[in-house]
C-alpha cells in the first residue's frame, strides 16, 4: 500500500517515513501507532495499549476501556473515574 498524501515537507525527500525501529529490529514503542493511547490520569503521557493490558494497567468504565501509564494511576482512576473520563 502506498501513501498518496503530500510528503514534500518530509525529511525523507517525499517518501513516507517508515515506522521507527529500535536497534534490535523491533518496532519502537515511541512511534505513531493505533496501539497508543493517552493516560486519562496523567494527561499527556502516552501508553502502549498492548503493554498496558499485559500489565493490567487499564480500567473499563461505562463500556469504554481506559489505559493507564502506571500502577499509581489505577487507584486515582478508581476513586473518581468521572473526573478522568470527562477531562
Amino acid at each position: 500500500m502506498h501513501d498518496t498524501t503530500d510528503q514534500s515537507s518530509n525529511c525523507c525527500g517525499g517518501h513516507a517515513s517508515p515506522a521507527p525501529v529500535a536497534k534490535e529490529g523491533r518496532p519502537s514503542l515511541v512511534g505513531p501507532t493505533d496501539d497508543m493511547a493517552i493516560c486519562p490520569v496523567m494527561e499527556g503521557r502516552t501508553v502502549v495499549k498492548s503493554v498496558a493490558e499485559a500489565a493490567g494497567l487499564f480500567r473499563d468504565y461505562e463500556g469504554t476501556r481506559y489505559w493507564l501509564c502506571c500502577a499509581g494511576c489505577g487507584p486515582l482512576f478508581d476513586a473518581d473515574p468521572q473526573k478522568y473520563v470527562a477531562a
